[in-house]
């Protein structure tokens, strides 16, 4: 018979030939085959699976060195603060000591001139009384019954009075 008509016996050794090279590579092919895609299937999948805890380690790890710089920068600012502070406190205590030292170097002053007045005012009162008892001692040593004598021997002696 002719190739475009075909036989029932060609058809038949066809399907016969096709059965048997079926069955071959059902056998001997198809399994290493379906193995194989199996076993390239589980490795991509354990390759997802890696990449995956990956992404997640690495988002874990993200997560805690943002944590970890936030707490850096809070501890920063605590530092930062209690430096500011320990420095108001000296500024604090050394206007403290200068108002006290100021206060002290005030009243030692004031002492040293309230000290000063008294030793003078103790002169000025010496130098008073001894001019006056020379005055009284020149006026005994004169005995003036005038009165107009008296008062220029006083405009005398207070010319000749030499203040110190």
């Amino acid at each position: 018979m002719g190739l475009v008509t075909p036989d029932y016996g060609t058809i038949f050794w066809m399907v016969l030939a096709f059965s048997v090279v079926f069955w071959i590579l059902k056998k001997f092919a198809w399994g290493p085959v379906l193995k194989m895609v199996k076993e390239r299937e589980q490795s991509i999948d354990k390759a997802l699976k890696s990449a995956n805890e990956a992404r997640e380690g690495l988002t874990a790890l993200k997560s805690d060195h943002e944590k970890m710089l936030q707490e850096a920068h809070a501890e920063r600012d605590l530092l930062i603060a209690e430096a500011r502070q320990i420095r108001e406190q000296m500024i604090a205590k050394a206007k403290d000591e200068a108002v006290l030292e100021a206060s002290k170097a005030f009243e030692n002053a004031k002492r040293q001139i309230e000290s000063e007045k008294n030793a003078a005012i103790n002169e000025i009162k010496q130098q008073v009384a001894s001019l006056s008892v020379d005055i009284a001692e020149k006026i005994l040593k004169r005995e003036l019954s005038d009165r107009i004598q008296q008062e220029a021997l006083i405009k005398e002696q207070l010319s000749d009075l030499k203040l110190n």
